[in-house]
């Protein structure tokens, strides 16, 4: 049970979620797209998704770039942090663990209409805004130690 003195919500029991967040690196550039159709609409983000039950966080960050962009990934994929995030207004709180790849080849399509407006590569010196609440975590409080400290770990393989 919920305290409403935790986090605002009385009586209330609720499950955390956990999201994965893939950062494809071409460059300087990362693949983002603006959100629609859910929470964070109107917001900037990496691809990503839901983790689900039984999947590695690399199979999951393959699946959901595979779904929502067609790009194959096949470079490693590395650990890049996580952030806890509660969305107050909506009543979700998602633990978003952020992993990333060098982008390999081919052309983001945008195949999930409903939840994007589309993709496009930003460079990380100039994002555009408004960032999905994670994301914005992310770049606010991790991304910035790991740049720091080169602290990026390679996922074990599938």
């Amino acid at each position: 049970m919920v305290e409403k003195s935790d986090v605002g919500v009385a009586d209330v029991k609720q499950n955390v979620r956990v999201g994965v967040g893939v950062i494809l690196m071409r460059g300087t550039k990362i693949l983002m797209g603006k959100r629609k159709g859910s929470h964070g609409a109107g917001t900037y983000s990496v691809p990503g998704g839901h983790l689900e039950f039984g999947e590695t966080v690399g199979t999951c960050a393959k699946r959901e770039v595979l779904e929502e962009t067609g790009i194959v990934v096949h470079d490693p994929i590395f650990q890049a942090g996580y952030t806890n995030d509660h969305f107050e207004e909506e009543g979700k709180h998602y633990a978003t663990l952020f992993v990333a790849s060098r982008f390999n080849e081919g052309e983001a399509q945008n195949l999930e209409p409903e939840k994007c407006e589309g993709w496009d590569w930003y460079d990380l010196a100039e994002l555009p805004e408004p960032l999905f609440l994670p994301f914005k975590n992310y770049m606010e409080k991790v991304y910035v130690s790991l740049k720091a400290n080169e602290g990026m770990t390679r996922l074990r393989p599938d």
